[in-house]
């Protein structure tokens, strides 16, 4: 573990609400992931107890939430075409005799399948006793799990989420006649944010009286809220005597372990909704001595401006200016 031996900027604000832990060989990697969850992995308890299979499936991917639906609609079709065949085809009126084991099977998973989903073409009908009330439970079955998968396909359209897109590295540039630490970020949606707000937590591992601690700092910005969030906006900490960067080198960021955590929330005028989300950036993600590029300008005819999203992270190497 790489650990700051300098001296730290004791006017430097502390942040103790940060709700992680001083201690840094409790923690293993970074606070928070890129995508903003937090980079835990919760024991202790059965696996089934700590999960929130309805956060799961809001949270998952698009094509593995599809992934799932199919592979549970073909297993559940499986497993009742065999209950099924256990009880015996003979009691499917119009399965026949003819054809392979397989072949029937397959009839019998048809069957399944049109139960399950209550489209009951009438080609093949269930009868006795058994058989029938296999039908009538497969058939809730069906009911119940449709309901479910249409709450969760409207739980992941309908909810409000910030569709930001962050900058991948974080750069140390020149910032009028200092320097500052900045990231970028922009909406990459066809939304509307108003009254966004950003902060910037440091966490770092330091040596104080000859133990190991991680401290935190509040990174004051030069803007902490803006009115409307459109285009592209460049979170700046300007590093200067209050800050906990100030006196740091490039080395300093290349030995020593520490992380920026960066809390983003607006206010979706169309959902009518506060919308946040989290990132962060370790030292390794700094680039020292760089600034932004642009990332917008006017069309042609000069009557709408062009927002780049894919020169989010470009950057130039730029001299920073002498304390």
């Amino acid at each position: 573990m790489n650990v700051f031996k300098g001296i730290i900027n004791t006017k430097a604000k502390t942040d103790s609400n940060t709700g992680f832990s001083t201690n840094p060989s409790t923690y293993g990697g970074r606070f928070i992931n890129k995508d903003g969850t937090a980079n835990i992995e919760k024991q202790g308890i059965p696996f089934l107890s700590r999960i929130s299979w309805y956060h799961m499936m809001l949270n998952m991917p698009a094509w593995k939430f599809i992934a799932v639906l199919f592979t549970f609609y073909a297993g559940i079709n499986f497993i009742f075409a065999a209950l099924y065949y256990l009880i015996g085809l003979e009691y499917l009126d119009g399965v026949g005799n003819n054809g392979s084991e397989w072949v029937k099977f397959g009839k019998a998973y048809f069957f399944s399948a049109q139960t399950f989903t209550t489209v009951g073409y009438g080609h093949i009908s269930p009868n006795g006793f058994f058989t029938s009330a296999l039908a009538a439970t497969e058939a809730l079955t069906g009911l119940l799990s449709f309901a479910i998968a249409t709450g969760l396909f409207y739980g992941r359209f309908s909810r409000p989420k910030a569709f930001l897109k962050f900058s991948k590295n974080g750069v140390v540039a020149p910032y009028k006649d200092i320097n500052a630490f900045m990231i970028r970020l922009a909406p990459y949606k066809n939304t509307n944010l108003i009254d966004a707000e950003a902060r910037m937590t440091l966490g770092m591992s330091i040596h104080e009286n000859g133990h190991m601690v991680t401290k935190f700092y509040t990174l004051n910005l030069e803007l902490q809220k803006i009115n409307s969030l459109t285009l592209s906006w460049t979170l700046v900490h300007p590093i200067t005597e209050d800050s906990p960067f100030y006196g740091f080198t490039k080395e300093d960021f290349e030995n020593t372990e520490g992380e920026i955590i960066v809390y983003i929330k607006a206010f979706d005028d169309l959902f009518s909704s506060t919308v946040a989300t989290t990132t962060s950036y370790l030292f390794d993600e700094i680039e020292y001595g760089a600034k932004f590029e642009i990332m917008y300008n006017e069309n042609e005819d000069n009557t709408t401006t062009i927002l780049h999203l894919d020169k989010i992270n470009a950057h130039k190497t730029a001299e920073l200016n002498k304390y």
